[in-house]
């Protein structure tokens, strides 16, 4: 990506105001072994439950999680929902929220019953009603007084009643008369509600829906954009093509822009318009153009798509997809602890064998590979922990690695063999052992199983340790001194 600045995923400088309707997510995860005598439908015995901010607190959540602070804004009802909404949007590290409470109206809930690996339903609870006037005034005001502090604006309309024409007329005409850029995730097919709007962010569906286009190709998913931007007043439009990726038409006469879907891996598209608008938002608050967001965005939604329901990006993802050409999937499967348990719980879901080995990596030889090899025959899946360059050099001395961490977790990526590599700064992998909870755990050396690092954790909840030994001869210290002779 030439045309981005040198950290293109730095936006710890970018403010955002985020306004439109704000929902709780409730996920309850199950197991279903038998069906109902009392109907043909299955019986799910709940296991767990998760909440979260879901719509335009999804959008923040995002922002958030790329290094933005956040003002988030919306309307509530006066009920259970709204206080565990507040409860979660308050663990959301810089987003400030603020719902304005509507006593006639009920906070939008959305609960997803998911049983053996399956979403069996979905329960959705709003008010049918749109909210009063007084509701929809103080959210006006609260925005408008917020929106000085903030470089661009984002309208997050799920046609629940938030983002109505008076929100959009007010807020649309105020950040205009500023220079501000503002964002809609839109919805319905009458877009001429938005004029005035930066940039729209269909997907191909609603923008099928709103023009008439199929948006099934290039040539058509341009006339549905342009279509848009003539008849609707719109200054520039994306539409996300899914696996088809992005299209970008800036104005009237421009030339447009394909960007083809970086997704190597696709486990679940749940909110990944969210992150697309979230990463564009960011970027243009920081200073990049329409295009250089447009490509981040890109990056962005092709990361998201490989986590589990409703996730984010983080900037280091980013950075990892952006700057490491990834032909083949590589930057996908170098991972964070927290992203790692994300991929392992979903290959656990799936009822794949979990195996896991760990080392510095430096110089990869042969004794390597016979170990992951041996490892890999074993197991479904293969985790990889390597050590952090400063945990190398407790290890091994000043002179070592001599590779350093990225370019030892981008060759093993490369390798068919190893399914995803995390990169560990503890002295030992005990903790990341205890994260990830691996069906079988096996390293190379001459010791036995009690000796290995790790192995009380993981014969504690009933996992398999094993050793591997070394290939005679094979070492990267001895390759080292052969280099240096």
């Amino acid at each position: 990506m030439s045309d981005v600045a040198a950290d293109p995923a730095d936006f710890t400088a970018a403010r955002v105001l985020v306004v439109g309707d704000v929902m709780l997510d409730r996920f309850v995860y199950g197991g279903v072994d038998r069906i109902s005598p009392e109907a043909p439908i299955p019986i799910m015995r709940i296991e767990r439950e998760i909440v979260m901010p879901g719509g335009a607190g999804n959008v923040a959540r995002n922002l958030a999680a790329l290094g933005a602070k956040v003002a988030l804004l919306g309307l509530a009802g006066d009920d259970v929902a709204a206080d565990q909404l507040n409860e979660v949007l308050a663990l959301e590290p810089g987003v400030e929220a603020h719902l304005v409470i509507d006593e006639a109206w009920h906070t939008i809930e959305k609960t997803r019953f998911i049983g053996s690996r399956q979403q069996l339903l979905r329960v959705d609870r709003e008010s049918s009603a749109q909210p009063s006037d007084e509701a929809v005034d103080a959210l006006i005001k609260a925005a408008l007084d917020a929106l000085a502090d903030n470089a661009v604006l984002v309208l997050s309309d799920y046609a629940k009643g938030a983002v109505g024409d008076r929100v959009l007329s007010r807020l649309v005409k105020a950040a205009a008369k500023t220079g501000k850029p503002i964002l809609v995730d839109p919805k319905g097919t009458d877009y001429r509600r938005y004029k005035g709007a930066t940039l729209v962010t269909p997907n191909r569906a609603e923008a099928a829906l709103a023009t008439g286009e199929s948006c099934a190709d290039d040539d058509s998913a341009v006339n549905a954009a342009r279509k848009l931007v003539n008849d609707a007043g719109i200054a520039n439009v994306l539409v996300t093509r899914g696996s088809a990726g992005m299209t970008l038409v800036q104005g009237k006469d421009s030339a447009p822009l394909h960007l083809k879907a970086e997704a190597r891996e696709v486990f679940d598209v749940s909110g990944a318009g969210d992150t697309v608008v979230a990463t564009i938002a960011a970027a243009l608050a920081v200073g990049r153009s329409l295009p250089q967001a447009a490509r981040l965005a890109n990056a962005a939604a092709g990361i998201v798509v490989g986590k589990i329901g409703t996730a984010v990006v983080h900037p280091e993802e980013l950075r990892l997809a952006l700057h490491m050409p990834d032909p083949h999937g590589i930057a996908a499967k170098v991972a964070t602890a927290p992203q790692a348990a994300e991929r392992v719980t979903l290959w656990r879901s799936r009822g794949e064998r979990i195996g896991f080995t760990n080392g510095v990596f430096d110089l990869l030889h042969p004794g390597h590979l016979a170990l992951l090899s041996e490892v890999r025959a074993q197991c479904d899946r293969l985790v990889v922990a390597i050590n952090a360059d400063s945990s190398v050099r407790k290890l091994k001395g000043p002179t070592r690695p001599v590779q350093d961490e990225r370019h030892r977790a981008q060759i093993l990526a490369a390798l068919g063999l190893v399914d995803l590599v995390v990169i560990f700064a503890d002295d030992t992998p005990e903790p990341l052992l205890d994260l990830l909870k691996p069906d079988l755990l096996v390293k190379g050396g001459d010791y036995t199983v009690d000796q290995v690092v790790g192995a009380d954790i993981v014969r504690a909840y009933g996992g398999e340790v094993k050793v591997s030994r070394l290939v005679a001869g094979q070492s990267t210290t001895a390759t080292i001194k052969k280099l240096q002779s």
